[in-house]
């Protein structure tokens, strides 16, 4: 097994079952433009990409001819109901035990498409700020996932070699490939601990 010095965690279905509420608020938000948004179509479609290429599919989906700034326009709002609701949620205690375990051996970092916004109160309240060594977060790339450079920004961040990346997306996946990663696909947020655990064992 090959030896790494950092782990490196996605937000959105990794460190926390979040897509489900991201899709509940798109589509409060969509409703009133007549747009309808099913999961399948979001799942296979709205997850891991940046939130331009996001809302671009989205209008495209629009029954009359809709401008992506009139959609973008409600980004802030849905930010702000998502922040709630996942703040009554917040993030299992579980991952927060799974980084204290990891720590000492490793350095620790969340590399995620969305918003600080969305991510950092949620990362604050579970209290697991102080095992993280870097977060990198939508704003702070240009080419975001699938391309590597997320994933080469923590890694540069860290000063690392060698790190595990731990996604669930197409996009993450092949950004932390393309990034030289070895990645742990997830399928479901709950297994994150026993897995991560189990492939470095």
């Amino acid at each position: 097994m090959a030896q790494y010095q950092a782990v490196l965690f996605d937000f959105d279905g990794v460190v926390v079952d979040s897509e489900p509420v991201h899709f509940e608020c798109w589509q409060e938000i969509l409703t009133p433009f007549g747009i309808d948004l099913d999961w399948q179509t979001y799942s296979e479609h709205c997850i891991g990409i940046t939130d331009r290429t996001m809302l671009a599919f989205l209008c495209s989906r629009s029954r009359a001819p809709l401008d992506i700034e009139v959609l973008a326009a409600e980004y802030p709002r849905k930010k702000e109901m998502f922040r709630e609701r996942m703040m009554k949620i917040g993030i299992p205690p579980a991952i927060r035990q799974l980084a204290q375990e990891l720590r000492p051996a490793y350095k620790l970092g969340v590399v995620t498409s969305s918003n600080i916004r969305e991510v950092g109160a949620l990362l604050e309240s579970a209290g697991l700020m102080p095992y993280l060594d870097t977060v990198v977060h939508g704003g702070d790339v240009k080419h975001h996932k699938p391309a590597p450079d997320p994933y080469l920004l923590a890694v540069e961040r860290l000063g690392v070699k060698t790190a595990l990346a731990v996604e669930d997306s197409k996009a993450g996946i092949a950004s932390a490939k393309a990034a030289g990663l070895d990645v742990i696909e997830i399928r479901d947020a709950n297994e994150v601990p026993a897995l991560v655990r189990a492939f470095l064992r």
